[in-house]
């Protein structure tokens, strides 16, 4: 549209802005897309599920190709639906927000069950033990325990489940007269975990799962701490009351639990089984 004042009559300039507003109103008051029923993606032909980028042991790329424990149930269902699965892999920040606007089917990643989620989302049956713990530099003489977080800054995900948990630490610290002394929120957590190892943060914040493996692959840089929350479990993530395609992913997860797939790949990506996971979690927090 450029240059189109200098060329036409200015009425003629206007009317074309007119019309341009008008095709546009409807866009916006269309509002959010609604997330499609197992119907509608049977219909269409595929459903899009949504994975995250870096967030080991769950999901991560290596050597341009998705790996970790979700891209192999993911890969396993993708032989099961009868449907095609298209698979977008994003950053945390934007995968929650493109479920609930109906971008996204489902956000097939560890999705911290909360109460404030479960407003928007809907969860799956839990995949994995989601226990918060913190994480130090194996260095640090000056952590042993819960109360010496007293005074630390702590580094922590943006938007992730582990701040809305946050008090059960705050309580605890309360206890012996302590408390946080900042809380710095980063995009990822490798950002967070490179930021603790330079010492620019005393702690990290992290499922139990997610620093095992932290600790495992640098065992030289971290130290694993202790339990900083109550039972805490993820699953897999669909718009809210999105009934049909939640039961179709549940019977999915629910097989592979029977017959020794969910364990076997427990074992292989967090070093242990969850043989006791609920068949679903109603949140406190």
């Amino acid at each position: 549209m450029a240059g189109v004042s200098g060329r036409w009559p200015k009425a003629l300039g206007i009317f074309a802005v007119v019309v341009a507003i008008a095709a546009f109103v409807p866009q916006i008051m269309a509002g959010p897309a609604n997330a499609a029923s197992l119907d509608e993606i049977k219909k269409r032909g595929f459903l899009v599920a949504a994975t995250e980028d870096d967030f080991r042991p769950f999901e991560f790329v290596q050597d341009g190709k998705p790996t970790g424990f979700d891209n192999e149930l993911l890969a396993l269902l993708k032989r099961a639906a009868p449907f095609q699965i298209n698979q977008e892999i994003i950053p945390w920040t934007g995968l929650l927000a493109g479920v609930t606007t109906g971008k996204y089917d489902v956000a097939l990643t560890a999705v911290l069950i909360t109460k404030e989620r479960s407003l928007s989302l809907d969860f799956t049956m839990p995949i994995a033990d989601a226990t918060h713990y913190y994480v130090k530099r194996k260095n640090d003489g000056s952590i042993k325990e819960i109360k010496d977080l007293n005074g630390k800054v702590l580094g922590i995900q943006a938007g992730s489940g582990l701040l809305q948990r946050l008090p059960e630490l705050e309580a605890m610290l309360a206890k012996t007269g302590g408390k946080i002394a900042k809380v710095v929120e980063y995009t990822s957590y490798p950002e967070a975990y490179q930021d603790l190892a330079l010492g620019r943060t005393d702690f990290v914040i992290n499922t139990v799962i997610n620093l095992q493996a932290l600790v495992d692959e640098k065992p030289n840089v971290f130290a694993l701490g202790q339990a900083v929350s109550g039972p805490s479990f993820p699953a897999w993530a669909v718009k809210k009351d999105n009934a049909e395609l939640l039961t179709f992913l549940n019977a999915f997860l629910a097989e592979k639990r029977k017959d020794g797939t969910m364990a076997a790949l427990q074992k292989k990506w967090f070093g242990k089984s969850f043989d006791d996971l609920p068949a679903s979690f109603t949140p406190v927090f």
